[in-house]
């Protein structure tokens, strides 16, 4: 179990390089209010002085402090002169002559071994990001200490919690440091290590209470009772510390801070803990086994090595997941585009031949939700364009009064003995003329579909116009499926003759009643009086209100039989030619013209690179995914080397 939190350290190292927070490793979180004490516990952890110190937010940014024990000088040089492996030292630190050192992940390369610097580099560290204002930053320093006198231990020390806003601080610099703390706790691998003085209520610990906010049974939590020997005469923390008070489930631990004299005077460590020791055998005899720093020391590593034990299955779950998805993400990416000649070649067929698929319906992936390609095309010729046409009354918008109007217009001066043919061809023109509009409209709602699947524009309505324009050209009535128009009248004829009798012997009395009606009719005409009727040049349409004469009748129904006829004839030809001249001249020259248009217009020289120049936002997501996959790749290398012998 030795080996699981440098394993830890490791993971820790890898996930930095690509700054990501997807894996949540175990680790033990240290947060407190300002002047708990933080810092002299970490610094007890480690032996020796090597934290900022100073008035108000002193830590302000998030430090990653991994303990690596490591054997004495003596004993490593032996080893090394002996060409011996040690099975803790390792090529980070191999030939280095000191017996205790540190060193940042931000400069790697270089060695402290003098802690002073260490601290200093901590602190211009973090005048770095977070300047010179007391402001703080989320982004941590990692610190590595080698030292045959700590135990393997990983630990996060955080800004300590504070109230007031000091200096040239923001004035929500409370919101700010809790928001950071609760970010490094929520994290359900990582154990909080609360640190609060002793003399003060524990019951208005703000660790505490953040504590308990995400871990409210207690459960991650490690109590750590400060300051013992600043409690007031007469009053002990035994109740704390045996968990009467405030229940915590990993423990409660009382230790002993160096004070600020001590702090002055460069008291040994070694010194105050043995000082402190001593006090705790004075005051707390029963628990002087069970408090101290170095019995937290012992307690931490043994509880982060369990914890991480417990953790590791669903680490390696979690890796293994992680790089499947960020596997997937980095093949949908693709590859940079090293040949452009080639790859534009490559999507203009690939897109091409897409497309034909989708209208000819074997395309890869079939829509489930709704029609598309050649099978809305198909819906649009035999459902919207048919029901259309069939909608349209042969007859529709022509009256009887219009058949006159033409009939008349067509004989000239002189009355006709049959129906003129050419009133016929004119009212069936007007009619036929009436296909055209559903007609074109069918070849825009082709052409929405295929813009649909290409943005590819042109105008193919012409051929439409000409096939309307086909049939008004010339009105065959020599087609085998017309009626023959002396047939129609003599029909027409054979239903009206009753009609034609009645009227016969009824035309005498209405000729004498409108005779009557003329003699007393007021003279008309130029301004000179007469008998007769006044002439109106002007009037020359036909009545609107009388009631048509039988044979106006009979000439009527004549044309509108026939009218109708034709116009069947003409709408069952445009509903075939229509989808078909829609299918040639549109569909199917998009399909066949549609690659080598492409290539025609994109494939050249000048536009090549800039129709294939990569995003910059694409390029970078590939980027930070390649390194994010080798990662993961590092971590599930790293976690398999642990055995699970070791895991007991």
């Amino acid at each position: 179990m030795d080996t699981l939190i440098p394993t830890i350290n490791r993971l820790q190292e890898v996930f930095l390089t690509v700054g990501a927070e997807v894996i949540q490793l175990p680790q033990i979180v240290v947060v407190g209010s300002q002047s708990s004490g933080k810092s002299s516990v970490l610094e007890s952890l480690v032996g020796r002085d090597f934290l900022p110190r100073g008035s108000g937010i002193v830590t302000r940014r998030p430090l990653v402090l991994q303990l690596v024990n490591i054997a004495p000088l003596q004993e490593r040089q032996k080893t090394e002169n002996g060409n011996g492996i040690n099975q803790n030292a390792s090529n980070s630190y191999s030939g280095v002559k000191a017996e205790e050192w540190g060193t940042f992940l931000h400069c790697k390369n270089q060695i402290f071994t003098d802690f002073q610097q260490i601290r200093q580099e901590i602190e211009t560290e973090t005048e770095r990001t977070s300047g010179e204002n007391k402001g703080i930053s989320p982004e941590p320093i990692y610190l590595k200490i080698f030292s045959p006198k700590v135990l393997n231990l990983t630990l996060v020390d955080l800004p300590g919690i504070t109230k007031v806003p000091v200096g040239d601080q923001p004035e929500d610099i409370e919101a700010q440091v809790q928001e950071m703390i609760l970010s490094f706790i929520s994290n359900p691998n990582s154990l909080i290590l609360s640190v609060s003085p002793a003399n003060s209520d524990l019951a208005t610990s703000d660790a505490l209470k953040l504590a308990r906010e995400v871990d409210p049974d207690g459960r991650r939590t490690l109590l750590v009772v400060s300051k013992l020997d600043l409690m007031d005469a007469g009053t002990d923390a035994l109740e704390v510390l045996l968990g009467r008070v405030i229940p915590v489930k990993l423990g409660i631990i009382g230790v002993v801070n160096r004070s600020q004299h001590d702090i002055n005077t460069q008291k040994k460590l070694e010194d105050s803990m043995r000082d402190e020791q001593a006090f705790l055998q004075r005051h707390y005899p029963s628990l002087a086994s069970r408090a101290g720093s170095r019995y937290l020391a012992k307690t931490l590593s043994r509880l982060l090595m369990h914890h991480i034990r417990d953790c590791l299955p669903e680490l390696k779950t979690r890796v293994t997941v992680l790089s499947a998805q960020y596997q997937t993400r980095l093949n949908s990416y693709g590859q940079p585009v090293e040949d452009h000649s080639a790859t534009l070649l490559q999507i203009v067929t690939k897109f091409a031949s897409d497309y034909c698929h989708t209208i000819e319906g074997t395309a890869r992936y079939i829509q489930t939700s709704e029609l598309c390609g050649g099978a809305r095309i198909c819906y649009i010729f035999h459902e919207t364009f048919g029901r259309t046409l069939q909608s349209i009354d042969p007859l529709g918008g022509l009256s009887e009064l219009d058949i006159l109007t033409a009939i008349r217009n067509a004989t000239g001066p002189r009355p006709a003995l049959f129906v003129p043919e050419v009133s016929f061809e004119l009212l069936a023109k007007r009619q036929i003329k009436r296909l055209e509009e559903p007609s074109l409209r069918c070849v825009e709602l082709v052409h929405e579909e295929l813009q649909r699947i290409i943005q590819h524009c042109s105008s193919y309505s012409t051929q439409v116009h000409n096939l309307v324009a086909i049939e008004l050209a010339y009105i065959n009535t020599k087609h085998p499926d017309f009626a023959d128009a002396a047939q129609v009248s003599a029909s027409v004829n054979s239903q009206q003759i009753s009609h034609c009798q009645a009227e016969a012997l009824d035309g005498g009395k209405r000729w004498k009643n409108e005779k009557v009606a003329e003699e007393k009719a007021p003279p008309a005409g130029f301004g000179s009086p007469s008998k007769g009727r006044a002439i109106n040049l002007l009037d020359t349409a036909v009545p609107v209100a009388r009631k048509l004469s039988s044979r106006e009748q009979r000439d009527c129904e004549v044309i509108q039989r026939l009218i109708n006829c034709y116009f069947l004839i003409v709408r069952k030809s445009i509903q075939d030619s229509v989808p078909k001249t829609v299918m040639h001249f549109l569909v199917n020259f998009v399909k066949e013209h549609l690659q080598s248009e492409l290539v025609g217009q994109l494939y050249k020289q000048t536009l090549l690179q800039d129709l294939l120049i990569e995003s910059q936002d694409t390029a970078q997501q590939r980027t930070e995914v390649a390194q994010m996959l080798e990662a993961l790749k590092k971590a599930n290398n790293i976690i398999s080397e642990i055995r699970e012998t070791h895991l007991w």
